[in-house]
């Protein structure tokens, strides 16, 4: 199928455009730059420095090393050595060395999350694609921990987390690790070569969307009992959880709409057959958080969790939210061309502008109160390039193969 021409007025094929996120990208890259440190990288504050009791952490190194990677590729100078600083910190001291797989923080042995190392497999998958050193190795090592300890065959999706030796599994399983399974299986694809990684996509996507959300009115349930059953008071005393918050999470509708979009591009790109609900998915899923989320309190800006009964709960406006809602804005709109993506692409890249993008620090605020004013209740400092580099960057590629893929391609 051929892409659909875009409108002719749409920012997609605009060079003014493609050249203002190629500038805010490179001034993502340098303030992240200061992330780095001994052992891998740490979160950052909100005036772009490592607090005095900064550590690092899984998340950060590979979600640096990953957004690195891609710079790199891109041919931005300074960055392949930021990409072996963090190949490097994989294989010392964020690894568990006696018993697989990696910490959460370095140095400190702890329960093996799928979430963390759905990220491991990804920054180890764009360090390949980059050449760097090492990143061969990883990738191997992050491909037998997955298939080892994660992937569950018989459920079609990743158990959500065991204990450090391995023996002990928790008792629950979660929508956000096998989103990031998701896109991490989408790249290792396109590294490997090996389309039984795109079939797994697809068994997690036709179980988390197509069964479970599409029955929602395209909410996305997030956190279920080991049988996959939803539980809908999960965390219902704790409802801002940056990680596991109670109700529904318009960002993650955002996410999934995009990613069953590469991923029905990847099918189609593979030979493979596709399914028509990946398209009517994710239609639905954007359409319901937009309407759902977007100023449901009176002011501008998407709220962070909403109840069963489609109220806000976290009021909180994320930088990461808007972020995914850009991204998957602007694959709806390069996937169908019509015109009410380009709106809303407009829409959430304006409000970005306005009240995100720190032109005085440096970075994006990573969260805004209910007045769209800075704040950090939920998110404090500045220690997530991954969002925001991404929404940056896929907007000017195509939906197939993936991010790494494809800016080598170009």
């Amino acid at each position: 199928m051929n892409r659909p021409a875009l409108p002719f007025s749409s920012w997609l094929n605009s060079s003014a455009h493609q050249a203002w996120l190629s500038a805010e990208g490179r001034r993502l890259l340098a303030f992240a730059r200061a992330s780095r440190m001994a052992q891998g990288f740490a979160a950052l504050d909100a005036a772009g420095r490592l607090p005095p009791a900064a550590r690092a952490e899984l998340i950060h190194t590979t979600r640096m090393t990953h957004c690195f990677a891609m710079a790199h590729i891109q041919g931005v100078p300074g960055h392949g050595e930021l990409v072996d600083h963090g190949i490097a910190a994989l294989a010392g001291a964020l690894r568990d060395a006696e018993f697989g797989g990696w910490y959460a923080l370095a140095d400190v042995p702890g329960d093996k999350s799928a979430y963390l190392h759905a990220f491991v497999a990804l920054a180890a998958s764009s360090a390949c694609v980059a050449q760097r050193p090492g990143a061969q190795r990883l990738l191997d090592e992050a491909l037998q921990v997955i298939e080892r300890h994660f992937w569950c065959e018989e459920q079609g999706a990743l158990r959500e987390s065991l204990s450090r030796d391995w023996q002990a599994e928790e008792a629950y399983r979660g929508a956000n690790s096998n989103m990031h399974a998701t896109e991490a299986f989408l790249a290792l694809a396109d590294v490997t070569g090996d389309v039984l990684w795109l079939r797994r996509a697809l068994r997690i996507a036709g179980r988390l969307i197509h069964v479970h959300a599409a029955a929602s009115g395209h909410r996305v349930i997030e956190h279920f009992d080991q049988a996959w059953q939803p539980l809908p008071d999960y965390n219902a005393d704790n409802r801002a959880d940056p990680f596991r918050p109670y109700g529904s999470t318009p960002g993650h509708s955002f996410e999934w709409a995009r990613l069953l979009l590469h991923l029905e591009a990847a099918l189609r790109r593979a030979g493979l057959e596709v399914p028509s609900w990946l398209l009517s998915d994710a239609r639905g899923l954007f359409d319901s958080a937009c309407r759902h989320a977007w100023a449901v309190d009176g002011a501008p800006g998407l709220v962070y969790s909403l109840d069963w009964d489609r109220r806000p709960v976290a009021r909180a406006r994320l930088h990461w939210v808007h972020a995914e809602a850009i991204a998957a804005a602007a694959a709806l709109l390069g996937r169908t061309g019509e015109p009410q993506y380009e709106g809303w692409y407009r829409c959430f890249w304006d409000f970005c502008e306005t009240h995100f993008i720190d032109r005085h620090h440096g970075s994006w605020h990573h969260e805004l109160d209910s007045n769209n004013r800075p704040a950090a209740s939920i998110w404090p400092g500045k220690p997530d390039l991954y969002h925001a580099y991404q929404a940056l960057l896929l907007p000017r590629l195509p939906l197939a193969p993936s991010l790494a893929t494809a800016l080598a391609a170009m």
